[in-house]
């Protein structure tokens, strides 16, 4: 019975250190996972920057590797790049300085007028259905009250902006990182890319090549659609409503633009903007900007947007909604921004591990 009794008491120590290991090494798991997620919502604002870096060198990548091509060969793609930046600064700068100007006098044009015109009536040459004759004013008040919220924003907004240029130079110094960080990625990204095959284990290279193909693909096709939407946007808005006469159409048409990129919510908030700007500045056919505003979306959203974004780039918009929703709660417009190749980037990454493991018998 002794006997009995010390191996019991020799096995119980063990059992209590084997079982206090696992717990350790769980512990320890999670507060490495916590520590990174910690770091990462600490350093966000770099970590925009460096995501940024890496969207303008797959945009920029296909145009390098072109003139690369037919550049002699010095065996580095420094000079291609070099290139490539010259020439996209100076197209930047050629559209930039007559579009640039004509927006910024019609945003000081309408900074100027909104105070004037948020005390008139906006819906008096506005036709509204019969239902909604009876509630007019309520209605105009409603109207009054979000424009006002609007000039209470815009103005300060435009009658500061010098100043806070001034207070932004660090941001502006900080901007300057992201194509000094591209170059770096268009000139060694081979190399990156083979050193981090090479860093993990032979029998997994080629998932993780798989895993950096797809992000590749998807990344690529989800900026150049970016890009080619927002030019469609402004583009378009800027023919249309200058067709139709609106006032500030090129102002109007950059912040469709702008808020293009900022998915579901973005092109809601630009089109209520036009509808506001261009009733409060006393157009009179209202009704047929609302139609173009509708057909547009539809356009972009059945034909434009399914041509230009490759499968690797579907996302639910229940997905999109929500990620765009808890962007903002992380980081704020940078945060809206990034949610849907986030989210894209996950289910690419999700995809090629369940087809590794399937695969693997």
């Amino acid at each position: 019975m002794q006997g009995i009794g010390n191996a019991r008491d020799s096995a119980y120590p063990k059992a209590m250190l084997w079982l206090d290991r696992r717990v350790l090494r769980a512990a320890w798991t999670l507060f490495l996972f916590a520590l990174v997620l910690t770091t990462l919502y600490k350093t966000r604002q770099t970590l925009v920057l460096f995501v940024l870096a890496l969207f303008l060198a797959h945009l920029l990548a296909p145009v390098v590797e072109y003139i690369h091509w037919w550049i002699p060969p010095v065996g580095s793609r420094a000079p291609a790049i070099l290139l490539v930046y010259v020439l996209l600064l100076g197209a930047l700068v050629a559209l930039a300085i007559p579009l640039g100007s004509k927006i910024i006098g019609e945003a000081t044009s309408l900074a100027s007028r909104l105070p004037n015109a948020i005390p008139a009536d906006p819906l008096a040459n506005l036709p509204l259905p019969q239902w909604l004759e009876s509630s007019r004013s309520e209605v105009d008040q409603a109207i009054r009250q979000r424009l006002q919220q609007l000039d209470q924003n815009l103005i300060p907004m435009l009658t500061s902006a010098g100043e806070q240029l001034v207070i932004g130079i660090g941001s502006v110094f900080r901007l300057i990182l992201v194509p000094i960080m591209g170059f770096f990625a268009l000139k060694d990204g081979a190399m990156i890319r083979r050193a981090v095959i090479q860093s993990v284990q032979p029998k997994s290279r080629d998932l993780v090549e798989g895993i950096l193909n797809d992000l590749h693909v998807m990344l690529l096709s989800y900026i150049r659609a970016l890009v080619m939407l927002a030019l469609a946007t402004f583009v378009s808005h800027a023919g249309v409503l200058s067709l139709l006469g609106v006032p500030y159409a090129f102002l109007l048409a950059g912040i469709a633009a702008a808020l293009e990129v900022i998915p579901v919510i973005g092109p809601l908030i630009g089109g209520v903007i036009i509808l506001l700007v261009a009733l409060f500045g006393g157009y009179q056919h209202v009704f047929w900007v609302l139609v173009f505003l509708i057909l547009y979306r539809i356009f972009q959203d059945y034909v434009l947007n399914p041509t230009l974004m490759s499968s690797g780039v579907e996302v639910h918009p229940l997905l999109v909604l929500l990620g765009v929703l808890a962007g903002e709660q992380i980081a704020g417009i940078p945060g809206m921004f990034f949610s849907v190749p986030i989210i894209a980037a996950l289910r690419v990454v999700f995809m090629r591990l369940r087809e590794h493991y399937e695969e693997t018998p």
